[in-house]
């Protein structure tokens, strides 16, 4: 009995070793964004390439979104929330703005590096 469990935890420990770079599933990276009159400020300034959920609150008072990597958040109103979510394949600089006329003119936006 004791050699079979030991021969599975051999055979076990080889499949995942033989396993491609990368075929780990790598959970989410959340960003959280607070937009309000005129910036944003997101948690971090760095994420991982991946998957990047952005949770983004307005904290402002106008209505203000977030546009990254060619995706763009819904409206969000004073004091409500959305999220985005969006998948980085290469890393570079990634610039976001808020496409609400004259907000990005007046210093909402920003670069978001990916790793």
């Amino acid at each position: 009995m004791r050699v079979a469990v030991t021969s599975a935890a051999v055979a076990a420990a080889l499949l995942v070793a033989s396993a491609p770079a990368g075929a780990a599933t790598r959970a989410a990276t959340t960003v959280s964004v607070k937009a309000s009159e005129f910036k944003f400020k997101l948690s971090t300034s760095s994420v991982a390439r991946g998957t990047v959920k952005f949770k983004i609150k307005n904290v402002g008072r106008l209505v203000h979104d977030f546009r990254i990597a060619g995706k763009t958040s819904k409206l969000v109103n004073a004091g409500q929330s959305t999220t985005l979510s969006v998948k980085f394949s290469k890393a570079g600089n990634y610039k976001y703005v808020c496409t609400v006329d004259g907000h990005a003119k007046a210093g909402m936006k920003g670069t978001l590096r990916v790793r």
